[in-house]
């Protein structure tokens, strides 16, 4: 059996190594749990591997605020200092305290 161990917690805010955006963490996949066609959409150069933990993140950039789904190999932790003002934050994280959202919401 294959153990794998998330580098992120919940309420933790990251940004993308390549790409301009950052998010907070709301929930963690042991390993790739979403769609082929998602997967197959990545060019293969680029394609993360499937067995380590991917993150859903309330994310975003200069334009707009979504849900990104995104490997641990392309997230590092985000140093800024600065809340993430996507509007669903406030559903399930408690205010913005020393660099991370605290859960707000009871877990299964």
């Amino acid at each position: 059996m294959m153990t794998t161990r998330a580098k992120y917690g919940l309420g933790q805010v990251v940004r993308h190594r390549k790409h301009p955006f950052r998010g907070v963490v709301f929930d963690v996949d042991p390993t790739f749990s979403n769609t082929e066609e998602w997967y197959a959409a990545i060019p293969e150069e680029s394609r993360p591997r499937r067995d380590q933990p991917f993150y859903h993140l309330l994310a975003e950039n200069d334009h707009s605020y979504y849900i990104a789904y995104v490997s641990e190999q392309n997230l590092l932790p985000d140093y800024s200092g600065e809340p993430v003002d996507h509007p669903d934050v406030p559903d399930l994280f408690g205010d913005f305290e020393d660099g991370h959202y605290p859960l707000q919401v009871q877990l299964n």
